[in-house]
């Protein structure tokens, strides 16, 4: 099995979601029925994973949202108006413990952007492998920001992102709850990425 988030680790003491007494509570968002099934019946299978609610449109999410307080939401991006992104916003709003994994069905930049702006910690397809969407449930549930690896590696979002971060820096608001957080170190990796460097050269930067 490959973990398409491999690498460092991302967390950079990001608030653990875990609970050892109790099991992951998981909301399903999506407006097809049968994807929803086929989610739940995928992650039935793991003895620390609780599907604690199902939502077919961002009204039942919120509300379910509000009422379960889960740790994880997988989040269709294709809802129905007002859309996945909105719903992503309203529910993290509501439930700011929650970690929210965005699910789409292509890696469009603008949505990808949208995403991390409004606080998904992972984006992923939805074509993924059942066993690495296991895996990235755990590692969002442990705390960590996957999606940011996604925006290091496309120069034109990490241009985006960090110019957005530095407008708010310059305006004194708070980063944090608009964007996954951000160290320092990574800060840096996106300025330079944004500047063309490659891979290699970011690395031999640093």
């Amino acid at each position: 099995m490959t973990d398409p988030y491999g690498g460092p680790d991302r967390r950079r003491g990001g608030p653990d979601r875990r609970n050892p007494d109790q099991r992951t509570k998981i909301l399903l968002v999506d407006d097809h029925a049968f994807f929803r099934m086929g989610l739940r019946q995928l992650l039935e299978q793991e003895s620390d994973f609780d599907i604690v609610a199902e939502a077919e449109d961002s009204h039942t999410a919120f509300n379910a949202a509000a009422e379960h307080t889960p740790d994880i939401v997988l989040m269709d991006l294709s809802l129905p108006a007002p859309g996945g992104i909105e719903t992503t916003q309203r529910v993290k709003r509501e439930v700011p413990s929650a970690g929210i994994i965005v699910l789409a069905v292509s890696e469009d930049e603008d949505q990808l952007f949208d995403a991390i702006k409004a606080g998904a910690a992972a984006f992923i397809l939805k074509d993924i492998d059942p066993a690495d969407l296991v895996t990235i449930i755990r590692r969002v549930t442990a705390g960590e920001y996957l999606i940011n690896d996604k925006v290091f590696a496309r120069p034109t979002v990490a241009g985006r992102v960090l110019k957005e971060f530095r407008e708010l820096a310059i305006y004194g608001q708070e980063a944090a709850p608009i964007f996954a957080p951000l160290s320092p170190r990574e800060v840096e990796i996106l300025d330079n990425i944004a500047k063309g460097m490659t891979n290699k050269q970011v690395a031999y930067a640093l």
